[in-house]
């Protein structure tokens, strides 16, 4: 590594004892790629590499957490959707440089656009709506993503202008848009919630629309729609000779499950000391050793109920309900109108939705249910996927992560497999090596 000129000694130092080591091994574990990053802990920096890893769309079977002192050591046993091993070089160098440097710019990849937050009471038909008049405002949509949770909404959209190409900065223009859109948002019973805002400084997607439901209390609400969210059992208890508070989260595994956890603790101004998380067929076991910045632990029942309910909301607000569709054409102005009125104009409700658009080509992804949240009629599917074109709007199943080979880590060991034997216990072992506790078994 060449050092520049200005350096001297012991800035060279401080750079070389704060940069993470990253060790990413594919021979240790038969089932899975394992990523181990030593660091300077700092607050954040876990969610940092846990949004690294999310952001592949990795699965994360298993994982170990550990801080002693000012340093911590994070342990992840990762796969691809498809349950296998890293293989491309692409993605492990990928991976290798961002934890190396945890200055992951995911942002500065919506450089060049104007960012549009979105907050309201959910309803059928509501982002047809606001797609339409974005189309109608010269408005290109980019990128976005949509979440509902308990009859709310939240939303970031990437525009620019359709005309130009160049991001929405006439302070008239932006006035418009955000008069036109608080009115879509109100609609008839939601004057005093809605809100539109024009986001200057952009942050991570998916942390930020987790931010907007939590300011808009999303997890005190109760839901408006029939839900089958397997909602997640979550305890919280103190561990009073020790002045931590021990957090257990059990829920269906899925996909980006650790980061909407660590996402929320991390906001709500908690600091993970240790974790350990472990998964079996379709279910995730996580436990955390928290405290707070201040380094106290939770101090009442009002804050511990609080954790309970946020935590649950985390998880429920990506839980998918209804059927994927996937639209893949040429972009064009007015796309996402189009398709979504479509949806409207069939009684399917958007749960979530995922827009992007690659290289002139609109690459999207829709949640969708009935209007009281219901399966979809596979009849009006098929209508809907005639009218917008069977081969451009697919139905597509969520990737089967949990297979065989996952099944049989379980009756597994590998040299790296003791570090991570059962939920729990590793935090535990850890504590007793360092004299803070007389047994862990």
């Amino acid at each position: 590594m060449e050092w520049p000129a200005y350096l001297d000694e012991y800035e060279k130092l401080v750079i070389r004892m704060n940069t993470p080591r990253v060790v990413i091994d594919n021979a240790v574990c038969p089932t899975a790629t394992l990523v181990k990053v030593d660091s300077a802990r700092r607050h954040g920096i876990l969610l940092e590499a846990v949004q690294i890893l999310a952001d592949q769309n990795l699965s994360i079977k298993k994982a170990y957490i550990s801080s002693d002192g000012r340093w911590f050591m994070d342990v992840f046993h990762v796969t691809d959707l498809n349950g296998n091993k890293l293989r491309d070089e692409s993605v492990i160098r990928f991976i290798e440089e961002s934890l190396g440097t945890m200055d992951y710019g995911r942002a500065n990849d919506f450089n060049g656009l104007t960012a549009l937050e979105l907050t309201g009471t959910d309803r059928v038909g509501l982002m047809s709506e606001v797609f339409a008049v974005l189309a109608e405002l010269q408005c290109n949509v980019v990128d976005a993503k949509v979440w509902t949770h308990n009859g709310r909404i939240a939303s970031v959209i990437y525009v620019k202008d359709c005309n130009s190409g160049s991001p929405i900065e006439d302070s008239q223009q932006i006035n418009r848009i955000e008069a036109r859109l608080r009115n879509v948002l109100k609609g008839d019973n939601d004057i005093r919630s809605a809100k539109m805002t024009v986001s200057v400084e952009v942050t991570h997607t998916e942390r930020r629309l987790h931010q907007m439901m939590f300011a808009d209390r999303d997890y005190e609400r109760k839901p408006v729609l029939k839900s089958c969210i397997d909602y997640p059992m979550v305890t919280v208890q103190n561990w009073v000779e020790r002045g931590y508070s021990v957090v257990n989260v059990q829920c269906k595994d899925r996909i980006k499950l650790l980061f909407d956890v660590v996402c929320t603790l991390t906001d709500m101004e908690y600091v993970v000391f240790h974790a350990t998380i472990n998964t079996s067929g379709d279910r995730a076991y996580l436990e955390f050793y928290i405290k707070h910045i201040d380094g106290t632990p939770i101090s009442s029942e009002p804050e511990r109920q609080r954790v309970i309910q946020c935590l649950r909301a985390a998880v429920g607000r990506r839980a998918s309900e209804g059927v994927r569709l996937e639209l893949c054409m040429e972009d064009r102005q007015g796309l996402l109108a189009d398709v979504t009125r479509t949806l409207r104009e069939n009684g399917l409700n958007i749960t979530r939705a995922e827009i992007s658009t690659r290289e002139m080509v609109a690459v999207n992804a829709f949640y969708v249910t009935d209007a009281i949240g219901n399966p979809a009629d596979p009849k009006i599917i098929e209508a809907v996927r005639e009218k917008v074109g069977l081969s451009k709007l697919k139905v597509k199943e969520l990737p089967v992560i949990y297979n065989e080979k996952a099944e049989s880590e379980e009756h597994t060991v590998g040299v790296g497999e003791t570090v991570l034997f059962s939920l729990g216990s590793l935090v535990r072992r850890n504590l007793y090596n360092l004299g803070l506790i007389k047994s862990y078994s």
